[in-house]
């Protein structure tokens, strides 16, 4: 079996979650929902291997290496319209098994989802 990472790709800014979860529109409720049971139907499938939601990219930190010395910076390392918020790493047998998680995974989140295969 291959591993496959099922990014979700988040192509507004991501507003963080408030801290009375009752704030939140209805649509991020049935989604957090949806996305719980798509989480359970993996466990069930054998395919789950680990997943996370992350904070908004104005939360990362990016090290580089600059002439031998480490750069530290704050923000995305990428700057665009989209940006990684959250992820699957699971177990497929093949392409077309991932790419119909990575449906599930889009129906759920109700976000663009890239499916890749993490290479060996």
């Amino acid at each position: 079996m291959t591993q496959y990472m099922l990014s979700v790709c988040h192509t507004e800014p991501q507003q963080p979650f408030p801290e009375d979860m009752s704030q939140l529109s209805d649509d991020m409720k049935q989604a957090m929902q949806d996305v719980d049971a798509l989480n359970k139907e993996l466990l069930s499938a054998d395919a789950w291997v680990f997943a996370g939601g992350l904070y908004p990219p104005s939360s990362a930190t990016v090290v580089r290496m600059q002439g031998g010395e480490f750069l530290i910076t704050d923000g995305p390392f990428a700057e665009g319209k989209e940006q990684i918020g959250g992820f699957w790493v699971i177990t497929a047998p093949d392409l077309d098994a991932a790419l119909e998680w990575g449906r599930k995974a889009t129906r759920a989140s109700r976000f663009p989802v890239e499916v890749r295969p993490f290479m060996g």
